[in-house]
Parts: structure tokens; sequence; C-alpha cells
């Protein structure tokens, strides 16, 4: 009797941990298909394999998602701003075309525009760093494998590594590619970082759907969806904005000098001030004069009927000891 007891006990226990661990395989096949979507874009900014067909792809959902945002109400002004802010470019069409133009053939003219812009700016990066590339391979290429370059957008900077030979037998067409592998790399992994800590509180969250008599695995799904359709298009947005404005900063050698000419001027007369501040202002110490304090020595007292100090033999009160008093 005891033992079938304990036999239904322990059949109903590994029941509800099967139930457990079914549930939580659920859960971890929503990040799972994510984990793989990710995985494989990341893998081809890695290796830069079909790169160029992502970044080509992400132009035209970008066109489109712009397109899609002003055509309803046909906001000329907002539609010229997005595709500033997000692609760097003025727009293909005017507004009376705007005004009468479909959403396929506006998106289409956006795409091409953008594509094209993207392939000006890498050339113009190329065409750049090229001289650079090359006078240091020339003279350096025992010494150097890689090199460094730096890309801005404007706000943000990157420190580009390449191969220099590379570099150089391409004439700096590997270097843009490392640009686009850079900066896809960079972008995708931050965004996944903080899209996995949002699906951690989504995942606690959606444990509250069971107050609302809802099953919280299908919230998850419905509400992960969403959340890894938002990450998505922050990506795409980060990564081609940043490369639609990228370019290597470039500073005049004389306006570097111009710069820090008055700093030197200005520490000059930095140490001037505090050398002509008088000691006495409050917080402000003077070096130059100080004096070392010298120790207080207390004097020996004698007593009264102590035998006096000049040696007469006579108490001190009776001798010496008459005048001090």
């Amino acid at each position: 009797m005891i033992t079938r007891s304990i036999e239904r006990a322990q059949k109903k226990v590994e029941e509800n941990n099967f139930g457990i661990r079914k549930r939580l395989l659920e859960y971890d096949d929503v990040m799972n298909q994510q984990r793989e979507a990710v995985y494989t874009r990341r893998r081809h900014a890695l290796y830069g394999e079909r790169l160029s067909v992502d970044i080509a792809n992400t132009i035209y959902d970008l066109s489109e998602t712009i397109v899609n945002q002003t055509i309803e109400s046909r906001d000329f002004a907002h539609f010229e701003l997005e595709l500033i802010r997000t692609l760097s470019i003025e727009s293909p069409v005017t507004e009376a075309e705007f005004m009468k133009f479909n959403e396929q053939e506006i998106t289409d003219r956006v795409f091409e525009q953008a594509l094209e812009s993207y392939k000006m700016r890498m050339q113009k990066i190329a065409k750049t760093a090229y001289p650079v590339i090359k006078s240091v391979y020339e003279q350096s290429a025992h010494m150097y494998e890689n090199i460094v370059v730096p890309i801005t957008d404007g706000k943000r900077s990157m420190q580009i590594v390449t191969s220099l030979k590379k570099a150089y037998e391409t004439e700096c067409k590997d270097l843009t590619l490392s640009v686009e592998k850079s900066i896809s790399l960079a972008f995708i992994d931050n965004g996944w970082k903080e899209h996995l800590r949002e699906m951690d509180d989504l995942k606690q969250s959606a444990q509250n759907a069971v107050y609302e008599q809802k099953d919280p695995l299908l919230v998850y799904k419905l509400e992960a969806f969403d959340l890894f359709k938002d990450f998505s298009h922050k990506i795409n947005q980060e990564i081609i904005s940043f490369l639609m404005k990228a370019s290597i900063p470039v500073e005049s050698p004389n306006a570097v000098k111009e710069q820090q000419a008055p700093i030197k001027t200005n520490m000059q007369n930095l140490r001037t001030s505090r050398t002509e501040q008088p000691a006495s202002q409050p917080g402000m110490h003077d070096t130059r004069e100080r004096q070392k304090p010298q120790p207080v020595v207390a004097e020996e007292k004698i007593g009264r009927n102590d035998p006096c100090p000049c040696g007469s033999g006579k108490k001190y009160k009776n001798c010496h000891g008459k005048s001090a008093e």
C-alpha cells in the first residue's frame, strides 16, 4: 500500500517536472528563432558574405518605411526630413510628383538614389584613404601588417582595422568592406545585448497575464515578435544612417596649431596668476616664504620652598623669589 502511494506521488512529480521543462522549451523556441536570424546576419557581417546584399535590402526596407509613414498624409515636408535624417539624401521626386505617384514608384526612386549615394560615399572614403595607404605601404610595408583608419558620421567615430597589403592592392576597396563589416557588427552586437535584456524583462512580466486569464506563453510570443521587429528596425536604421554619413575626418595642420597656441598662453597666465595671488585669501597657500614652526619649550616651574637656582643656599621665596612676587 505504501509502495503504491510512493509510486503515484513520484509519477505526479515527474509529470509536473516534464510539464515545466516542456513549458520552458516553448519559451526558449522563441529566443532560438530570433537568435538564428541575428546570428545569420552577424555571420554575414563577420565574414563579408552577402553583406552587400544585406545592406541593399536594408536600404530598400528603410526607403519603403519612410514612404509608408508619409504617403497617406502626403506630407512632403516630413518626407524630405526623414530622407535627410535617415538616408542623408534629398528627395528624388518633386512635391507634385510626390502627390501624384503611387507608393511603389516613390519607393523605387528613393531606393535608387539612396543606393547610388551610398556607393559614392564608399568611393569617396577609398579615394581619401588611398594616398595615405599607398605612402605607408611603400615606405613601411615590412613594419606593419594592419592599419587603423578613423571613420566618423559627424557624431560618433570608430577605429577601423584593415589589412595594409589588401587595402593597397585593391585601392582601398578592402577598406570599404572593412568599414561595412565593423560598423554592422558594432551595431548588431550592441542592439542584440539590449534586446536580450528586454526579452528577459518580458519573460517575467508575461507571467502576470495569468491574473487577466490569458495564456502567458501566447502573450510572450506576441510581444516578443513586436520587440524583435522594433529591434531589427532600430539596428537597420543605425547601420545605414552611419554608413550614409561615414567619412574620414581630415583636419588641417594649421588649424591644429592655431588651436594649440591659445592653450599655452592660458596656461602661462594661469601660472602667473597663481604665483601673484596673496596668501591671505581664503583657500590659497603661499609656499614661497613658508617658515618652519618652532616647538614651544615649557619652562620648569620653581616652587617657593625649593632651593634658589642662584646657589645661595636660601629658599627661593627668601631669595630671588621676593622680586618675582
